[in-house]
C-alpha cells in the first residue's frame, strides 16, 4: 500500500502456495494512495532462527515453540522462547521493540505521521473491595510510553498513543478468559470499574507527565 508494490522476497517465499494469479494488473498502483497516517499495533518482539527443516522433529532442539514455522511461506523458521518478562498471554514484554519500530517506520516512510492506534496487556486481575490493582499493566504502560517519548525524542513524527484497551473484552482466541482493559468490567452484571491503571493514564493525559 506504501510502495505500490508486493515485495520481492514476499512473492519468491509464497511462491510453492500461490502463483499470485489474483493479482491484476493495476491493483498495486490502485491500493497506492496516500494516506494521512499509519496506525501501528504493537504489543510483543518475536524471536526466530533458521531452521534445520533436515532433522526430523524428535531431533529439533527442545526449547523452540513449533518445529518450523506456522506461518505459510516461512516455513525455514522456528520460533524460540524469551527470557524475561511476559504477560497474561505470554508475550514478551519488549519497550525497545516499540521504539525501534516507530524509527524503522519513520525511517522508510518520513512523510508520514505515525499512530500508536494498540499498545497494551492482558494480566490476571482481580477485583477486590471495588479496586483492581493492576501494578504490571502500569508498569507495562509507563515502560512503552517511555519508548514512544523516545522515538519522538529522536524526530519521528508521531501524533497519537491508545491503549488496548479501554475495556476488558472479548479476545477472539480466549473469550473472556483474558483481560486487556484499563477498566474491569463484571461480565455478569455489566459493573464498570476503572483499575489502578486508568487512574494512572488519566493523570498522565492530563498532565503530560509520567505519573510517580
Amino acid at each position: 500500500m506504501l510502495e505500490g508494490a508486493y515485495p520481492r522476497d514476499l512473492l519468491e517465499d509464497t511462491s510453492h502456495i500461490t502463483d499470485w494469479s489474483f493479482l491484476f494488473p493495476g491493483d498495486e498502483e490502485l491500493i497506492h494512495q496516500p494516506i494521512d497516517q499509519l496506525g501501528v499495533n504493537y504489543y510483543a518482539t518475536k524471536h526466530v532462527r533458521l531452521s534445520d527443516s533436515t532433522l526430523p522433529m524428535e531431533d529439533l532442539p527442545t526449547d523452540t515453540t513449533t518445529a518450523g514455522s506456522k506461518w505459510p511461506g516461512s516455513e525455514h523458521v522456528e520460533f524460540i522462547p524469551q527470557s524475561g518478562p511476559h504477560t497474561a498471554m505470554g508475550w514478551s514484554i519488549s519497550p525497545e521493540g516499540l521504539e525501534r519500530v516507530l524509527r524503522s517506520l519513520s525511517e522508510q516512510f518520513p512523510s508520514i505521521p505515525l499512530v500508536i492506534t494498540e499498545n497494551g496487556a492482558a494480566f490476571v486481575d482481580e477485583l477486590i473491595n471495588g479496586a483492581v490493582h493492576d501494578k504490571e499493566r502500569i508498569d507495562y504502560l509507563r515502560r512503552h510510553v517511555v519508548a514512544a517519548h523516545r522515538a519522538l525524542q529522536r524526530g519521528v513524527d508521531l501524533r497519537g498513543y491508545f491503549v488496548w484497551s479501554l475495556f476488558d473484552n472479548y479476545e477472539w482466541a480466549f473469550g473472556y478468559a483474558k483481560r486487556f482493559g484499563i477498566v474491569h468490567i463484571d461480565y455478569r452484571t455489566m459493573t464498570r470499574t476503572p483499575k489502578d491503571s486508568a487512574l494512572w493514564f488519566a493523570e498522565l493525559a492530563a498532565t503530560n507527565t509520567i505519573p510517580g
